[in-house]
């Protein structure tokens, strides 16, 4: 072949090479710009749908009551602050008596309890031209505790514990109750009375006959003063949620309770909401404030927001999860009440 026809095929495979680089090139140019497109479109689709799907919610919402509740509380206005940080929620305890004494009277817009209502309790509301929404949240086995240097008892039945618990009981010390335990005080860590926790344990067990106080009983509406006194006490005995022996089981044993028919039962995930931890389960509430409910977009949101997530609280605090149907039924309440 000539040098001249080398050349021009050269010439020709070099035009080739550059034609199809080119057409590459526009190409890449043109998915980077369609892909481009794309991606801004779809995010800006995200973002619609985010803004849609979260109703802008600020204010304050005000919440008391029981500080068998505070855990499921401070595990639901913490996971709420994440989804909604322009509200702000403030959050104390001052027992099941002491919220009603503020949701009575208008004073915050939600109420935890570890019991009902009372009825001189909704009189109150009422008189004051307020109306108060029982929610229930979770489901509570109230434990009976000792220290996990006692090695003495495992078990204790209901006439026990009255015996140590009530005015007029007579066991004063352990060797009072039975003569194999130790010649040593009974030392007693109970609830306050403005707690619903001692409200329940009064009328279950002890039948509303007045308690033991004075020597030896501590009283307190914090039940991590009532952990702290029996955790290194071997002779201390005392009752709460059952959320704070989970919380403190490496220096606390849970007794069985036999409630009369010989079969002492323990509580746990099971017994608690089967109920046969007998007479000693019961439920958790929070009680809302109708007004604000139907008045505060905030209150509306939260109470929502607590109902969906109170079952996920309730098994990360130790206590146990109602049925998810009734939560929705409850869901649907509220959004009556709030003309939804």
């Amino acid at each position: 072949m000539s040098k001249w026809k080398l050349g021009l095929l050269a010439l020709l495979m070099l035009l080739t090479v550059g034609l199809l680089a080119a057409c590459g090139s526009e190409n890449e140019d043109e998915n980077e710009e369609t892909e481009g497109s794309t991606n801004e479109a779809s995010a800006s689709e995200n973002e619609e749908e985010d803004d849609a799907s979260s109703e802008s919610v600020s204010g304050q919402v005000a919440i008391d009551g029981s500080s068998t509740v505070l855990p499921i509380s401070e595990y639901l206005t913490y996971e709420y602050s994440q989804a909604r940080p322009e509200v702000e929620t403030a959050l104390n305890s001052s027992g099941s008596g002491g919220g009603f004494k503020k949701s009575t009277v208008g004073e915050i817009d939600f109420s935890n309890a570890s019991r009902p209502i009372k009825e001189e309790e909704k009189a109150q509301a009422e008189e004051n031209g307020i109306e108060l929404h029982e929610i229930e949240l979770a489901y509570d086995g109230l434990s009976v505790v000792v220290s996990q240097q006692n090695d003495f008892i495992e078990n204790i039945t209901l006439d026990q514990l009255k015996e140590i618990f009530l005015a007029d009981g007579g066991a004063t010390k352990w060797s009072d109750l039975d003569p194999s335990y130790p010649d040593e005080d009974i030392v007693i860590y109970s609830p306050g009375h403005d707690s619903g926790t001692f409200d329940y344990f009064n009328e279950v067990v002890l039948e509303e006959n007045p308690m033991r106080e004075g020597e030896n009983v501590t009283l307190s509406e914090d039940d991590n003063t009532l952990v702290t006194g029996i955790q290194t006490d071997p002779y201390a005995i005392g009752y709460f949620g059952y959320a704070y022996f989970v919380e403190n089981q490496d220096t606390l044993k849970v007794l069985g309770v036999d409630n009369g028919d010989g079969n002492p039962v323990q509580p746990d995930g099971d017994t608690i909401q089967d109920g046969s931890y007998s007479p000693l389960s019961r439920p958790l509430f929070t009680y809302v404030n109708v007004e604000s409910l139907k008045e505060k977009p905030q209150v509306y949101d939260f109470a929502i927001f607590s109902l969906e997530n109170a079952g996920a609280a309730a098994e990360e605090v130790g206590y146990v999860a109602l049925p998810d149907e009734k939560y929705q039924e409850q869901m649907d309440k509220i959004n009556e009440l709030a003309g939804k």
